[in-house]
């Protein structure tokens, strides 16, 4: 849980009130230019003033921190095309020119999204064999030999009797929700998961409530209630409940307390569907994900949904449970039924990924790299620490957002480190609450420790320079915390 120091807080409500103060006045004397209006006579506004007034008064201001072009692979150094503006950013141009930036911003956890020496080849010689599309669904011509492989794959790696791919991670969640629950049905999900998870739910009809982020004892009290007051009006017992779940939660690097709420779930016979989009791959001693890191039987999990956009170096998803489940969803899921299929040379790099990840491609890199990313994530996170910053996030996971807070600090520290020549990814409203603004780092085994010191020199110098390192360490609590550490590392080994 995120904890404002008094300051940083105080601080931060004035300027978002100094922002909200000047930006209204400026609205106000703008109603009265009828040049300003953009609307066409007779219609009404696409969007209203008070809907778009964060992305016209913070986010166009500094969109030159986002949505930057990159003009290489997504390797531990990636080339930043370099853009300027005439208009105080509402329109950003390229000068033609990169920056050759170390890459703490893409989700490539075992350096996968790089040309490599086994995937590679593979996927050009699937590239030649299949074509770059299917230019169809999965049910009408778009199922190859890949996608049928791929799916028993899958499905043997998370310990699953079936698995099916969607070509999307976010339609994965969005458009399984929606097929699994209806009307009459109850929702539970985690306050801090995904978009794609809040969308497919919404989506379904059914009735949505939400527990404390990865609180189990919440969790408990809001099944314990949902089910002994049952439907509203009509008091009927619930169709079917489903607990939504993730297994690191992407903008806090958190894990789930999943044995706990796996616990919860047997005890009021609730189903619990496991979104692994970012721990799928990336923890575990193979890389099975949060199940195999913290012990708990893929056979409680009745839903395992993942992606492969991330430790894979892919795109698209995967959702594995039940042979009766996966038949099911085949049958009724919109994005199987209507949605391309994945793309077969995307198909065959997740097939390729998988295969050194398993050691089944005669080398042992898939373990070199699992042990790397390990170390490089809690590497960092503990030297992030010991310079101050405040971290998200738990041991082993590769997902380390350093707090913010104060609007005028995610520019200033976006730039600075891009002026330093590292790529970093400020995250803001409405990805974050308004007031936790944070710049996630995400590491990946292709980092080396020479990289990664570098980066630490920069954020560092750059976190001295905007005034991030709230939290300074007392130089004895420091070498009792890093005592603690080694000794759950031994217990954890």
């Amino acid at each position: 849980m995120v904890t404002i120091p008094y300051f940083t807080a105080l601080t931060t409500y004035f300027s978002y009130g100094l922002l909200f103060v000047f930006g209204h006045m400026r609205d106000f004397f703008r109603s009265f230019c009828k040049s300003d209006q953009s609307t066409p006579e007779g219609y009404a506004p696409l969007c209203r003033d008070f809907e778009d007034f964060y992305t016209r008064r913070l986010y166009h201001r500094i969109q030159d921190c986002f949505n930057r072009p990159i003009a290489s692979a997504p390797d531990a150094w990636i080339e930043v095309s370099e853009r300027y503006s005439n208009d105080n950013n509402e329109t950003l141009f390229r000068t033609g020119k990169t920056h050759r930036c170390l890459n703490l911003g893409s989700y490539n956890y075992l350096g996968f999204a790089s040309a490599d020496e086994y995937c590679t080849p593979r996927v050009v010689e699937s590239l030649k064999r299949f074509s770059p599309s299917t230019c169809s669904s999965r049910v009408d011509a778009g199922t190859t030999v890949l996608h049928q492989e791929l799916e028993e794959l899958i499905a043997r790696f998370v310990g699953k009797p079936a698995a099916m791919v969607y070509g999307m991670g976010f339609a994965t969640n969005s458009t399984t929700l929606p097929a699994l629950i209806g009307k009459g049905g109850l929702i539970i999900s985690d306050s801090l998961n995904h978009s794609s998870i809040v969308a497919g739910a919404r989506a379904s009809g059914s009735r949505i409530t939400v527990f404390q982020h990865n609180t189990p004892s919440h969790l408990e009290e809001v099944l314990r209630e949902a089910i002994a007051d049952g439907q509203p009006r009509t008091h009927r017992p619930w169709k079917k409940i489903i607990v939504v779940v993730e297994g690191i939660y992407s903008m806090e690097g958190e894990l789930c307390k999943l044995p706990e709420i796996v616990a919860v779930c047997n005890k009021y016979k609730a189903y619990l569907y496991l979104d692994e989009a970012h721990s799928i791959g990336a923890i575990g001693k193979t890389g099975r994900g949060i199940c195999e890191l913290l012990g708990v039987d893929t056979s409680d999990i009745d839903i395992m949904m993942g992606t492969f956009t991330k430790s894979f170096g892919s795109c698209g998803g995967y959702i594995a449970g039940s042979k009766d489940l996966i038949k099911y969803l085949k049958a009724v899921s919109p994005g199987h039924l209507y949605a391309t299929a994945m793309s077969p040379p995307a198909v065959q790099q997740v097939i390729s990924a998988l295969k050194v990840i398993l050691g089944e491609d005669g080398s042992n890199r898939g373990a070199q790299k699992l042990a790397r990313i390990r170390e490089n994530s809690n590497f960092f996170r503990a030297e992030l620490q010991k310079m101050g910053c405040e971290v998200l996030g738990d041991h082993d996971s590769p997902v380390m957002p350093i707090m913010l807070y104060n609007p005028a600090k995610i520019p200033a520290f976006s730039r600075e480190c891009l002026k330093r020549h590292v790529a970093v990814v400020g995250v803001a409203f409405p990805a974050t609450p308004l007031l936790l603004a944070r710049a996630r780092m995400c590491l990946s085994a292709s980092h080396t420790k020479e990289d990664l010191l570098k980066a630490l020199e920069v954020i560092s110098e750059v976190s001295d320079m905007v005034q991030i390192k709230y939290f300074p360490k007392d130089p004895e609590k420091q070498l009792k915390e890093e005592q603690w550490q080694q000794n759950e590392r031994k217990k954890l080994s």
